[in-house]
């Protein structure tokens, strides 16, 4: 795809999928079957966007997780000059670039499961156009990895990978226990976070420096409303999902990942979050996310999540929005 034609694109999807191969995308593609519709329904609408679309990987890493199963996992951004609307989002007649994160579970050296997010909302802000309240991180082009080594091609360290992976664990852990057992000592942030990290959020959220950024911009606002985070990971059945929300975690080297859908359930009430009023209502998380491990500590961590799910969880039609506040702009001159 960093020559992006439709026929290698598409002879590539056709000889790596099977074709009844799960595909969940964000909002607000869906779940959809197959290489056949993931190209017609999400990549062609981009492409068409974007002619001279080509997509940039900084992150690409591979791991079993808990249940043994081969799990890549990509990040990177598709990046073009935004020619043609996208989603109706209007185009600016400049290069434009939207970050993704891509999880592509393997069997028999074929795909059987994908886990797509991609950062639409950069796109809107790119565009002047996005509908919803201000982004309190910073919003930019999110970079690689300060190490310039997040593509995986050295043999495969089982024993670095497992203790990156059980750094993670041990942190996550850590995070569950703030609001609800102590304040946010308890979650021993030096323990576990290099002092010059950097937190890369979503679009709509955004990307904070050291502990302070990410709690100022990010883990605040979002506990004020949502304080029992983590605290259930029971749900009735939803999109046609089973018990219990899922989450897979794997290790390579000084990266680690998770992938799941949705990956967490919490209830959106007290303060509200990005502008939407609490409405004391379960609302799922579907994020998919990476870390970088220096000196023993998370130096980098790339995290998204599909914000306009979310938004449509609580009734906020963002597209809908973008429409009616961007009806009457001329986007022929751009």
């Amino acid at each position: 795809m960093y020559s992006f034609t439709e026929d290698e694109v598409r002879k590539n999807l056709n000889s790596l999928f099977y074709e009844e191969a799960t595909i969940h995308l964000s909002h607000p593609f869906g779940d959809i079957s197959g290489p056949t519709n993931f190209y017609n329904l999400a990549l062609k609408p981009l492409f068409e966007s974007m002619p001279d679309l080509e997509r940039r990987d900084y992150i690409v890493i591979g791991g079993k997780t808990e249940k043994d199963l081969e799990w890549i996992g990509c990040a990177g951004f598709y990046n073009g000059t935004f020619l043609k609307p996208f989603l109706d989002i209007p185009p600016t007649g400049h290069i434009a670039h939207m970050r993704f994160h891509e999880f592509y579970c393997f069997r028999d050296d074929k795909i059987i499961e994908v886990q797509v997010l991609w950062d639409i909302p950069e796109l809107m802000i790119q565009s002047g156009s996005w509908p919803m309240a201000p982004s309190l991180g910073r919003e930019w082009c999110v970079p690689g990895p300060a190490t310039m080594d997040g593509i995986s091609d050295k043999p495969y360290d089982l024993e670095k990978s497992n203790t990156s992976m059980e750094h993670i664990l041990g942190m996550a852990d850590a995070m569950k226990k703030h609001p609800s057992e102590g304040g946010p000592e308890i979650m021993k942030m030096d323990y576990y976070w290099h002092p010059k990290m950097n937190w890369y959020g979503p679009s709509a959220i955004g990307s904070g420096r050291g502990v302070e950024g990410f709690r100022n911009w990010h883990q605040i606002p979002f506990l004020n409303a949502m304080p029992d985070r983590g605290k259930d990971t029971t749900y009735s059945k939803r999109d046609g999902w089973g018990d219990k929300v899922g989450y897979h975690f794997f290790g390579d080297g000084d990266y680690v990942a998770v992938t799941g859908w949705p990956n967490m359930k919490q209830t959106l009430a007290h303060d509200g979050w990005m502008g939407i009023a609490p409405t004391n209502k379960e609302v799922f998380l579907r994020s998919l996310d990476f870390w970088r491990l220096e000196e023993g500590k998370i130096r980098e961590n790339w995290v998204m999540l599909d914000i306009l799910d979310i938004y449509d969880q609580m009734g906020v039609d963002v597209l809908g929005r973008l429409r009616e506040f961007n009806k009457a702009r001329n986007t022929k001159g751009y």
